[in-house]
């Protein structure tokens, strides 16, 4: 991407969103490349990084592990091992292992289920493979402390085998020989000490000459010295032999082991770049998380559409310390590519302008921007930017000159695919003649198909605006009542400056204000005083626009627990039906059971009866004569209201309840255990225990 001026990065604070991304970093490699971070014109190369990010976002929110924990950086160590005949030490063998043992955790994670759901992130592995070989030829060599083992190769166990023998030796001797001084007298408290890795008696100096050996070393304050016994000087030897023969055999095997290790050099390399490039996404991902980034629509074409947009720098500071930030929205595509914003100064102008600026730059860098989802990006080739004083003093060029210089080259080489910024077009010069010029380059710019957003206070460029195809008005908004910004963008209509508002609330006095007032063009005036007016009612509008939606949104709550008032009676209602189709069945249950006792008792009966004839008339009664039936039963319930339980012995004659069905009937006939009951017209034999004495209830009599 093409810049103007040099210091355009600068001027849009992209530096210190570098800055504050290397800060997530925690490798070599991801704090490079943030703060190296490329900004990008190809449509897939940005959607890759997009899709990554938000991918390892996505990750980050639902607490999902990444196996991604290696953070040393071992660069210079993988250069040293493709350097022929260079040789690496046990530490670094040990760090190439954990760099191994990461990869092979990352491959792992990335099952068949996940190269699926995480396409972006796949990308970065895709063109590698794991090596285990690698893992394996390590392990043989060192131990998890990065010394050689003993089986590394069987000289160097013949070595350690002989040295363990030696210095299990020589402690004995050393022991009997400390013993035998102690006793006598010549040793001081420490008694022994190690010196040019030798083993040494710590002798009193007026017992020196007592002892035989190698005289090594004094104290500082001359009492002690340190004396290798003649006893173990030759095994003192041996010994020193030995080690050095063990560190030559070492060196060799490192040696040979870096030798095999260099043929995977490249590949290693390759595993400590997807080390770090995850890393770079994950802090990406973190500082979208921070700042509450998201992945819009992204168009291979210059076109912008941003819905709630925040700059993100300002709105980390504002939530640190505790204030709300005011989102922008604003949209420029091929009718409308230029917005003229309009309104007071410390209105918020010129940060919604370096809004767009640096969220377009964080986008084409691959970094998810803080808009709403729904937004839509494009891709530009070049961005120019002109904020603030650019007096120059080198070229010695007045504020206005280094401005129509800068605007020079917008108009020399902006296009189609150009966004620039432009901060208080035409300032620095006479308001008419300015003006006319910012008219001139405004129109150059519009011919040319760029997009982009200019600030000014001048009217002529006000009312142009809508005359000329491609360019829009936009105003901040501002409350006359209490003298301060909104800091909320209106796109479709200018905006006034607020000059003699501001001085009325300010208390100047009102003959100055009247003065300077017929100093001004009375068409001027009269303008600037309309759109005041008409952005106050735009603001009342807004008001009472968002009461209403709040009492639509009332509204709509009302109606939903309305409805599920509705809905609770509706369920109660079928509950009770359900309860009565319930009882209706229990009933109708109850009376086949009846039927059924009843026609068996029947058969009985048919086959003790003498008179068939009767015994059909009762069977036909039971059968046919439903409503008779229901009449008798019903006059039979009733009945049964009428008695209560009593205590005491069955008797012929005596009134009973059957427990069953609760029917009430007469005692005809005790056959031990059974009992034939006179139930209307039919006899029943009940067993005895089915059946309850009644009696008639007693029943007031009612008082007049």
């Amino acid at each position: 991407m093409k810049f103007f001026p040099e210091s355009a990065l600068q001027q849009l604070e992209y530096e210190k969103v570098k800055t504050i991304l290397a800060g997530y970093c925690t490798t070599g490699y991801a704090i490079h490349k943030a703060e190296n971070l490329r900004i990008h014109t190809k449509l897939n190369f940005i959607q890759t990084e997009l899709q990554q990010t938000n991918e390892f976002k996505l990750l980050l929110q639902s607490g999902m592990y990444f196996p991604n924990d290696f953070t040393v950086n071992i660069q210079k160590d993988l250069k040293l091992l493709s350097i022929p005949g260079a040789v690496l030490a046990g530490e670094q063998f040990l760090l190439l292992h954990k760099l191994a043992t990461n990869i092979s955790n990352i491959f792992r994670w990335f099952d068949n289920e996940r190269r699926t759901a995480y396409a972006g992130l796949t990308k970065v592995i895709e063109d590698s493979y794991y090596e285990k070989a690698i893992i394996e030829m390590i392990e043989e060599i060192v131990d998890e402390t990065g010394s050689v083992k003993d089986k590394a190769s069987e000289e160097l166990l013949r070595i350690r085998m002989s040295l363990y023998k030696k210095r299990n030796e020589l402690r004995r001797l050393f022991d009997k020989i400390v013993a035998k001084l102690n006793k006598q007298g010549y040793l001081a408290d420490i008694e022994e000490s190690f010196m040019n890795g030798r083993r040494v008696l710590a002798v009193f100096a007026e017992q020196k000459r007592m002892i035989k050996g190698i005289l090594h070393a004094e104290s500082d304050s001359r009492k002690t010295t340190f004396i290798e016994p003649e006893e173990t000087t030759e095994l003192n030897n041996d010994i020193f032999s030995l080690e050095n023969e063990e560190s030559k055999e070492v060196y060799r095997i490192f040696r040979a082991l870096t030798s095999k290790m260099s043929v995977y050099a490249p590949l290693l390399q390759n595993y400590l770049a997807i080390n770090g490039e995850f890393d770079f996404i994950k802090a990406k991902a973190k500082w979208a998380t921070e700042m509450g980034g998201n992945y819009p629509l992204v168009q291979d074409r210059a076109h912008i559409n941003l819905i709630q947009a925040y700059h993100p720098l300002l709105l980390l500071y504002n939530k640190r310390a505790g204030k709300p930030t005011i989102p922008v929205t604003l949209k420029l595509d091929d009718k409308n590519r230029i917005l003229v914003i309009s309104g007071p100064n410390a209105g918020g102008k010129t940060v919604t302008l370096k809004t767009l600026g640096l969220l377009q730059l964080m986008l084409q860098s691959g970094l998810l921007v803080p808009v709403h989802p729904d937004s839509e990006m494009g891709i530009f080739k070049q961005i120019m930017i002109h904020i603030g004083d650019t007096q120059s003093l080198e070229f010695e060029l007045s504020t206005y000159s280094s401005h129509l210089k800068n605007m020079k080259h917008f108009m020399e080489n902006a296009n189609g695919k150009t966004l620039f910024f432009i901060d208080e077009l035409g300032s620095g010069s006479d308001p008419n003649l300015g003006g006319a010029f910012a008219e001139v380059i405004m129109e150059e710019l519009a011919h040319k198909h760029s997009f982009g957003i200019v600030t000014t206070h001048y009217l002529n460029l006000k009312v142009m605006a809508n005359k000329v195809p491609g360019i829009i008005n936009g105003a901040m908004q501002f409350d006359e009542k209490n003298l301060l910004p909104l800091y909320k963008l209106i796109v479709g209509k200018p905006g006034s400056s607020y000059t003699f508002s501001i001085a009325e609330r300010i208390g100047l006095e009102k003959r100055l204000i009247e003065k300077a007032r017929t100093l001004v063009d009375e068409d001027h005036f009269t303008l600037d005083k309309l759109l005041n007016r008409t952005e106050q009612d735009l603001q009342k509008i807004d008001v009472e626009k968002k009461e209403l939606h709040h009492l639509l949104k009332e509204n709509e709550r009302l109606k939903k627990e309305m409805q599920q008032v509705l809905n609770k009676e509706k369920h109660s209602q079928e509950v009770e039906r359900m309860k009565l189709q319930n009882k209706i069945s229990e009933e109708q249950i109850a009376y086949l059971k009846d039927m059924e006792r009843r026609l068996k008792a029947m058969v009985i009966e048919w086959r003790r009866a003498t008179d068939k004839d009767k015994v059909v008339k009762m069977i036909h009664a039971l059968l046919f004569n439903q409503k008779e039936k229901m009449v008798t039963e019903k006059f039979q319930k009733k009945l049964n209201e009428k008695f209560i339980e009593v205590s005491g012995e069955i008797q012929l004659g005596d009134k009973v309840k059957m427990k069953q069905n609760r029917q009430v009937g007469i005692v005809k006939e005790i056959r031990g255990k059974k009992v034939i009951v006179q139930l209307g017209a039919i006899p029943l034999t009940v067993n005895m225990e089915d059946l309850s004495l009644v009696k008639e209830k007693d029943i007031p009599e009612e008082t007049a």
